[in-house]
Protein backbone atom coordinates (compact mmCIF):
# COMPACT_ATOMS: atom_id res chain seq x y z
CA UNK A 1 0.00 0.00 0.00
CA UNK A 2 1.38 3.41 -0.96
CA UNK A 3 1.46 6.01 1.78
CA UNK A 4 1.72 9.50 0.34
CA UNK A 5 0.68 13.07 0.83
CA UNK A 6 -2.31 14.16 -1.20
CA UNK A 7 -1.68 14.11 -4.93
CA UNK A 8 -3.04 16.21 -7.77
CA UNK A 9 -5.22 13.27 -8.76
CA UNK A 10 -6.65 13.03 -5.26
CA UNK A 11 -7.49 16.72 -5.31
CA UNK A 12 -9.18 16.37 -8.68
CA UNK A 13 -11.32 13.59 -7.26
CA UNK A 14 -12.10 15.66 -4.13
CA UNK A 15 -13.31 18.64 -6.16
CA UNK A 16 -15.18 16.39 -8.58
CA UNK A 17 -17.15 14.89 -5.69
CA UNK A 18 -17.73 18.39 -4.29
CA UNK A 19 -19.39 19.32 -7.58
CA UNK A 20 -22.48 17.23 -6.86
CA UNK A 21 -20.71 13.94 -7.46
CA UNK A 22 -19.72 14.84 -11.00
CA UNK A 23 -18.74 11.67 -12.84
CA UNK A 24 -15.37 11.12 -14.42
CA UNK A 25 -17.05 11.01 -17.81
CA UNK A 26 -18.65 14.43 -17.31
CA UNK A 27 -15.36 15.94 -16.09
CA UNK A 28 -13.54 14.42 -19.04
CA UNK A 29 -16.07 15.88 -21.46
CA UNK A 30 -15.83 19.35 -19.94
CA UNK A 31 -12.02 19.30 -19.90
CA UNK A 32 -11.57 17.78 -23.35
CA UNK A 33 -9.82 14.59 -22.20
CA UNK A 34 -10.90 10.95 -21.98
CA UNK A 35 -12.61 9.27 -19.04
CA UNK A 36 -9.74 6.75 -18.98
CA UNK A 37 -7.26 9.63 -18.61
CA UNK A 38 -9.18 11.10 -15.64
CA UNK A 39 -9.34 7.66 -14.02
CA UNK A 40 -5.60 7.10 -14.38
CA UNK A 41 -4.76 10.57 -13.04
CA UNK A 42 -7.06 10.19 -10.04
CA UNK A 43 -5.60 6.77 -9.19
CA UNK A 44 -2.04 8.08 -9.45
CA UNK A 45 -1.13 5.82 -12.36
CA UNK A 46 -0.62 8.76 -14.71
CA UNK A 47 0.87 12.21 -14.08
CA UNK A 48 -0.40 15.39 -15.70
CA UNK A 49 2.28 16.51 -18.14
CA UNK A 50 0.71 19.61 -19.71
CA UNK A 51 -0.12 22.96 -18.15
CA UNK A 52 -3.06 23.37 -20.54
CA UNK A 53 -4.59 20.15 -19.17
CA UNK A 54 -4.35 21.50 -15.63
CA UNK A 55 -6.07 24.69 -16.76
CA UNK A 56 -8.85 22.74 -18.49
CA UNK A 57 -9.46 20.47 -15.49
CA UNK A 58 -9.46 23.39 -13.05
CA UNK A 59 -11.93 25.32 -15.22
CA UNK A 60 -14.23 22.28 -15.47
CA UNK A 61 -14.15 21.90 -11.68
CA UNK A 62 -14.58 25.66 -11.12
CA UNK A 63 -11.41 25.93 -9.04
CA UNK A 64 -7.96 27.39 -9.62
CA UNK A 65 -4.90 25.51 -10.79
CA UNK A 66 -3.35 26.39 -7.42
CA UNK A 67 -6.23 24.49 -5.76
CA UNK A 68 -5.34 21.38 -7.77
CA UNK A 69 -1.63 21.78 -7.02
CA UNK A 70 -2.27 22.32 -3.31
CA UNK A 71 -0.19 25.49 -3.34
CA UNK A 72 -0.62 27.67 -0.27
CA UNK A 73 -2.80 25.07 1.48
CA UNK A 74 -0.55 22.17 2.41
CA UNK A 75 2.15 21.85 5.02
CA UNK A 76 4.44 19.02 5.96
CA UNK A 77 7.46 19.90 3.85
CA UNK A 78 10.15 21.33 6.18
CA UNK A 79 11.68 23.57 3.50
CA UNK A 80 8.35 25.09 2.57
CA UNK A 81 7.28 25.52 6.19
CA UNK A 82 10.56 27.26 6.99
CA UNK A 83 10.05 29.67 4.11
CA UNK A 84 6.33 30.16 4.84
CA UNK A 85 7.17 31.62 8.25
CA UNK A 86 8.89 34.52 6.47
CA UNK A 87 6.21 35.19 3.84
CA UNK A 88 4.07 37.49 6.04
CA UNK A 89 7.12 39.68 6.70
CA UNK A 90 7.93 39.83 2.97
CA UNK A 91 4.31 40.78 2.25
CA UNK A 92 4.41 43.47 4.93
CA UNK A 93 7.63 44.92 3.47
CA UNK A 94 6.10 45.01 -0.02
CA UNK A 95 3.00 46.80 1.30
CA UNK A 96 5.13 49.33 3.17
CA UNK A 97 7.18 50.10 0.06
CA UNK A 98 4.11 50.26 -2.21
CA UNK A 99 2.54 52.75 0.21
CA UNK A 100 5.53 55.04 -0.27
CA UNK A 101 7.08 54.64 3.16
CA UNK A 102 10.86 54.76 3.31
CA UNK A 103 12.86 54.07 6.45
CA UNK A 104 16.35 55.51 6.86
CA UNK A 105 19.03 53.13 5.60
CA UNK A 106 21.05 51.23 8.21
CA UNK A 107 23.38 49.61 5.65
CA UNK A 108 26.47 51.04 4.04
CA UNK A 109 26.52 50.96 0.25
CA UNK A 110 29.06 48.12 0.35
CA UNK A 111 26.94 46.06 2.73
CA UNK A 112 23.82 46.51 0.61
CA UNK A 113 25.73 45.40 -2.49
CA UNK A 114 27.05 42.36 -0.61
CA UNK A 115 23.61 41.39 0.69
CA UNK A 116 22.05 41.67 -2.77
CA UNK A 117 24.86 39.47 -4.13
CA UNK A 118 24.21 36.98 -1.32
CA UNK A 119 20.51 36.85 -2.20
CA UNK A 120 21.46 36.21 -5.82
CA UNK A 121 23.74 33.35 -4.80
CA UNK A 122 20.84 31.82 -2.86
CA UNK A 123 18.60 32.29 -5.90
CA UNK A 124 21.09 30.48 -8.15
CA UNK A 125 21.30 27.67 -5.58
CA UNK A 126 17.47 27.57 -5.28
CA UNK A 127 17.77 27.95 -1.51
CA UNK A 128 14.42 29.71 -1.21
CA UNK A 129 13.98 29.27 2.58
CA UNK A 130 17.28 31.08 3.25
CA UNK A 131 16.36 33.67 0.63
CA UNK A 132 12.96 34.23 2.25
CA UNK A 133 14.61 34.91 5.60
CA UNK A 134 16.86 37.52 4.01
CA UNK A 135 14.26 39.35 1.92
CA UNK A 136 12.11 41.30 4.44
CA UNK A 137 15.01 43.35 5.73
CA UNK A 138 16.71 43.55 2.35
CA UNK A 139 13.57 44.94 0.71
CA UNK A 140 13.36 47.71 3.32
CA UNK A 141 17.05 48.55 2.96
CA UNK A 142 16.87 48.57 -0.85
CA UNK A 143 13.80 50.82 -0.69
CA UNK A 144 15.80 53.38 1.26
CA UNK A 145 18.17 53.63 -1.71
CA UNK A 146 15.72 52.97 -4.54
CA UNK A 147 16.79 52.68 -8.17
CA UNK A 148 18.34 49.51 -9.60
CA UNK A 149 18.98 48.13 -6.09
CA UNK A 150 15.26 48.07 -5.32
CA UNK A 151 14.41 46.70 -8.77
CA UNK A 152 16.86 43.84 -8.28
CA UNK A 153 15.65 42.95 -4.78
CA UNK A 154 11.99 43.15 -5.85
CA UNK A 155 12.87 40.82 -8.75
CA UNK A 156 14.54 38.45 -6.28
CA UNK A 157 11.44 38.55 -4.07
CA UNK A 158 9.20 37.79 -7.04
CA UNK A 159 11.31 34.79 -8.03
CA UNK A 160 11.46 33.44 -4.49
CA UNK A 161 7.71 33.82 -3.85
CA UNK A 162 6.75 32.31 -7.20
CA UNK A 163 8.87 29.23 -6.64
CA UNK A 164 7.35 28.80 -3.19
CA UNK A 165 3.85 28.86 -4.71
CA UNK A 166 2.81 32.38 -3.64
CA UNK A 167 2.11 33.72 -7.12
CA UNK A 168 -0.19 36.53 -5.93
CA UNK A 169 2.63 37.99 -3.84
CA UNK A 170 5.18 37.29 -6.57
CA UNK A 171 3.00 39.39 -8.86
CA UNK A 172 3.02 42.24 -6.33
CA UNK A 173 6.81 42.12 -6.15
CA UNK A 174 7.10 42.05 -9.97
CA UNK A 175 4.79 45.06 -10.28
CA UNK A 176 6.92 46.93 -7.74
CA UNK A 177 10.04 46.08 -9.73
CA UNK A 178 8.38 47.39 -12.88
CA UNK A 179 7.28 50.67 -11.32
CA UNK A 180 10.73 51.40 -9.93
CA UNK A 181 12.43 50.30 -13.18
CA UNK A 182 10.35 52.82 -15.14
CA UNK A 183 11.73 55.59 -12.93
CA UNK A 184 15.35 54.41 -13.26
CA UNK A 185 15.13 54.63 -17.06
CA UNK A 186 17.35 51.53 -17.35
CA UNK A 187 15.76 49.43 -20.11
CA UNK A 188 17.58 46.24 -19.09
CA UNK A 189 16.12 46.30 -15.59
CA UNK A 190 12.75 47.24 -17.04
CA UNK A 191 13.00 44.11 -19.20
CA UNK A 192 13.86 42.02 -16.16
CA UNK A 193 10.86 43.40 -14.28
CA UNK A 194 8.57 42.71 -17.23
CA UNK A 195 9.89 39.14 -17.43
CA UNK A 196 9.23 38.65 -13.71
CA UNK A 197 5.68 39.93 -14.22
CA UNK A 198 4.99 37.51 -17.09
CA UNK A 199 6.44 34.61 -15.08
CA UNK A 200 4.35 35.43 -12.02
CA UNK A 201 0.96 35.40 -13.70
CA UNK A 202 -1.09 32.27 -12.93
CA UNK A 203 -1.21 29.50 -15.51
CA UNK A 204 -4.83 30.36 -16.22
CA UNK A 205 -3.62 33.75 -17.52
CA UNK A 206 -1.27 32.30 -20.15
CA UNK A 207 -2.78 34.37 -22.94
CA UNK A 208 -2.45 37.53 -20.81
CA UNK A 209 1.17 36.65 -20.03
CA UNK A 210 1.87 36.26 -23.75
CA UNK A 211 0.31 39.65 -24.52
CA UNK A 212 2.24 41.26 -21.68
CA UNK A 213 5.47 39.87 -23.11
CA UNK A 214 4.51 41.20 -26.56
CA UNK A 215 4.02 44.70 -25.15
CA UNK A 216 7.35 44.55 -23.34
CA UNK A 217 9.14 43.40 -26.47
CA UNK A 218 7.79 46.37 -28.41
CA UNK A 219 8.70 48.71 -25.57
CA UNK A 220 12.32 47.52 -25.34
CA UNK A 221 13.14 47.13 -29.02
CA UNK A 222 14.50 50.67 -29.35
CA UNK A 223 17.26 49.84 -26.85
CA UNK A 224 18.34 46.55 -28.42
CA UNK A 225 21.88 47.87 -28.95
CA UNK A 226 22.44 47.17 -25.24
CA UNK A 227 23.50 43.51 -24.88
CA UNK A 228 21.74 43.29 -21.49
CA UNK A 229 18.51 44.38 -23.16
CA UNK A 230 18.98 41.80 -25.90
CA UNK A 231 19.27 39.08 -23.28
CA UNK A 232 15.99 40.18 -21.72
CA UNK A 233 14.35 40.42 -25.16
CA UNK A 234 15.38 36.81 -25.66
CA UNK A 235 13.92 35.78 -22.30
CA UNK A 236 10.66 37.57 -23.09
CA UNK A 237 10.44 35.76 -26.43
CA UNK A 238 10.89 32.45 -24.62
CA UNK A 239 8.25 33.32 -22.04
CA UNK A 240 5.82 34.33 -24.79
CA UNK A 241 6.57 31.12 -26.72
CA UNK A 242 5.66 28.92 -23.77
CA UNK A 243 2.56 30.86 -22.70
CA UNK A 244 1.34 31.01 -26.32
CA UNK A 245 1.72 27.23 -26.45
CA UNK A 246 -0.30 26.81 -23.24
CA UNK A 247 -3.07 29.00 -24.65
CA UNK A 248 -3.12 27.07 -27.93
CA UNK A 249 -1.52 29.73 -30.17
CA UNK A 250 1.14 27.51 -31.73
CA UNK A 251 1.70 29.92 -34.61
CA UNK A 252 2.65 32.74 -32.23
CA UNK A 253 4.70 30.34 -30.14
CA UNK A 254 6.80 29.39 -33.15
CA UNK A 255 7.31 33.04 -34.13
CA UNK A 256 8.61 33.88 -30.65
CA UNK A 257 10.79 30.77 -30.53
CA UNK A 258 12.31 31.63 -33.90
CA UNK A 259 13.21 35.10 -32.63
CA UNK A 260 14.73 33.67 -29.45
CA UNK A 261 16.84 31.22 -31.46
CA UNK A 262 18.04 34.04 -33.71
CA UNK A 263 18.93 36.27 -30.76
CA UNK A 264 20.71 33.46 -28.93
CA UNK A 265 22.79 32.58 -31.98
CA UNK A 266 24.22 36.10 -32.13
CA UNK A 267 24.87 36.34 -28.38
CA UNK A 268 26.09 32.85 -27.53
CA UNK A 269 25.97 31.41 -24.02
CA UNK A 270 27.09 33.85 -21.30
CA UNK A 271 30.75 33.32 -20.44
CA UNK A 272 29.99 33.14 -16.72
CA UNK A 273 26.93 30.90 -17.18
CA UNK A 274 24.71 33.63 -15.79
CA UNK A 275 24.57 36.74 -17.94
CA UNK A 276 22.56 39.82 -17.00
CA UNK A 277 20.62 39.30 -13.76
CA UNK A 278 21.44 35.59 -13.88
CA UNK A 279 18.98 34.98 -16.72
CA UNK A 280 21.47 32.77 -18.58
CA UNK A 281 20.08 33.62 -21.99
CA UNK A 282 21.80 31.91 -24.89
CA UNK A 283 21.54 28.77 -27.04
CA UNK A 284 21.56 26.43 -24.03
CA UNK A 285 18.72 28.18 -22.26
CA UNK A 286 16.77 28.30 -25.52
CA UNK A 287 17.24 24.53 -25.80
CA UNK A 288 15.82 24.06 -22.30
CA UNK A 289 12.76 26.15 -23.10
CA UNK A 290 12.31 24.24 -26.37
CA UNK A 291 12.19 21.03 -24.33
CA UNK A 292 9.52 22.52 -22.05
CA UNK A 293 7.50 23.72 -25.04
CA UNK A 294 7.70 20.27 -26.68
CA UNK A 295 6.56 18.73 -23.38
CA UNK A 296 3.60 21.12 -23.29
CA UNK A 297 2.71 19.96 -26.81
CA UNK A 298 2.73 16.35 -25.61
CA UNK A 299 5.74 15.43 -27.76
CA UNK A 300 7.68 13.22 -25.34
CA UNK A 301 9.78 11.63 -28.08
CA UNK A 302 10.87 15.06 -29.25
CA UNK A 303 11.81 16.09 -25.71
CA UNK A 304 14.07 13.03 -25.43
CA UNK A 305 15.60 13.71 -28.83
CA UNK A 306 16.29 17.39 -28.07
CA UNK A 307 17.82 16.52 -24.70
CA UNK A 308 20.76 14.89 -26.47
CA UNK A 309 21.91 18.27 -27.82
CA UNK A 310 21.49 20.29 -24.60
CA UNK A 311 24.21 20.58 -21.93
CA UNK A 312 22.54 22.30 -18.96
CA UNK A 313 25.70 22.28 -16.83
CA UNK A 314 27.02 25.34 -18.69
CA UNK A 315 24.42 27.47 -16.89
CA UNK A 316 24.99 28.72 -13.34
CA UNK A 317 21.37 28.58 -12.15
CA UNK A 318 20.63 25.14 -10.72
CA UNK A 319 16.90 25.58 -11.46
CA UNK A 320 17.71 25.46 -15.19
CA UNK A 321 19.65 22.22 -14.71
CA UNK A 322 16.71 20.81 -12.78
CA UNK A 323 14.35 21.86 -15.59
CA UNK A 324 16.37 19.75 -18.02
CA UNK A 325 16.27 16.59 -15.91
CA UNK A 326 12.64 17.02 -14.86
CA UNK A 327 11.39 17.51 -18.42
CA UNK A 328 13.49 14.59 -19.60
CA UNK A 329 12.30 12.36 -16.74
CA UNK A 330 8.65 13.10 -17.38
CA UNK A 331 9.12 12.42 -21.09
CA UNK A 332 10.82 9.10 -20.34
CA UNK A 333 8.02 8.17 -17.90
CA UNK A 334 5.35 8.79 -20.51
CA UNK A 335 3.93 5.44 -21.52
CA UNK A 336 5.52 3.53 -18.64
CA UNK A 337 8.10 1.66 -20.71
CA UNK A 338 11.24 3.56 -19.59
CA UNK A 339 10.55 4.08 -15.89
CA UNK A 340 14.08 3.07 -14.82
CA UNK A 341 15.56 5.79 -17.05
CA UNK A 342 12.92 8.25 -15.83
CA UNK A 343 13.86 7.52 -12.22
CA UNK A 344 17.53 8.18 -12.99
CA UNK A 345 16.57 11.55 -14.52
CA UNK A 346 14.42 12.48 -11.50
CA UNK A 347 17.32 11.65 -9.16
CA UNK A 348 19.49 14.03 -11.19
CA UNK A 349 16.76 16.71 -11.05
CA UNK A 350 16.51 16.42 -7.28
CA UNK A 351 20.30 16.48 -6.95
CA UNK A 352 20.50 19.68 -9.04
CA UNK A 353 17.96 21.60 -6.92
CA UNK A 354 16.64 19.63 -3.93
CA UNK A 355 14.34 22.28 -2.44
CA UNK A 356 12.32 23.21 -5.54
CA UNK A 357 12.07 19.53 -6.52
CA UNK A 358 10.64 18.64 -3.10
CA UNK A 359 7.99 21.38 -3.21
CA UNK A 360 7.11 21.05 -6.91
CA UNK A 361 3.68 19.33 -7.06
CA UNK A 362 4.31 18.06 -10.59
CA UNK A 363 7.67 16.56 -9.61
CA UNK A 364 6.14 14.89 -6.56
CA UNK A 365 3.30 13.46 -8.64
CA UNK A 366 5.78 12.11 -11.17
CA UNK A 367 7.55 10.23 -8.38
CA UNK A 368 4.25 8.92 -7.01
CA UNK A 369 3.29 7.73 -10.50
CA UNK A 370 6.51 5.72 -10.79
CA UNK A 371 5.84 4.18 -7.38
CA UNK A 372 2.26 3.29 -8.28
CA UNK A 373 3.39 1.57 -11.45
CA UNK A 374 6.16 -0.27 -9.59
CA UNK A 375 3.82 -1.75 -6.95
CA UNK A 376 3.13 -4.86 -8.99
CA UNK A 377 6.87 -5.41 -8.98
CA UNK A 378 9.40 -4.40 -6.34
CA UNK A 379 9.80 -0.67 -5.71
CA UNK A 380 13.46 0.14 -6.53
CA UNK A 381 15.59 1.32 -3.63
CA UNK A 382 16.54 4.51 -5.51
CA UNK A 383 12.86 5.36 -5.93
CA UNK A 384 12.14 4.68 -2.26
CA UNK A 385 15.05 6.91 -1.21
CA UNK A 386 14.05 9.71 -3.59
CA UNK A 387 10.45 9.58 -2.39
CA UNK A 388 11.58 9.74 1.23
CA UNK A 389 13.74 12.79 0.61
CA UNK A 390 10.75 14.72 -0.78
CA UNK A 391 8.32 13.60 1.92
CA UNK A 392 6.50 10.86 -0.02
CA UNK A 393 6.57 7.74 2.18
CA UNK A 394 6.26 4.36 0.52
CA UNK A 395 5.23 1.30 2.48
CA UNK A 396 7.92 -1.32 3.00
Amino acid sequence: MLKRSETIGARIRYWRMRRGGMTQAVLAGLAGVTQSYVSQVESGRKAIDRRSTLVALAAALQVTVADLLGQGTESGDPARESAAECVPAIWSALIEIEDGERRPSTYTADRLTAEIARADQLRNACNYPAMARLLPGLLIEAAAVGGPALVQVAYQASTCLRNLGYRHLALNAARLAGLVAEDTEDPAWLGAARFAYAQSLPIESASLAARAADRSLAELQADAADERVRQMLGQLHLSAALTSTVSGRLDLAQDHLTEAVREAATLGDPADGAGFNGCGFGPTNVGLWEMSIAAEQGESGRVIEMSRAVRPQVLAASIRQQSYWLDLGRALADGGRRDAEALAAFVQAERAAPIPFAINPLARDAVVTLAQRAQRRAIPDDLRLLAGRIGVHLAA
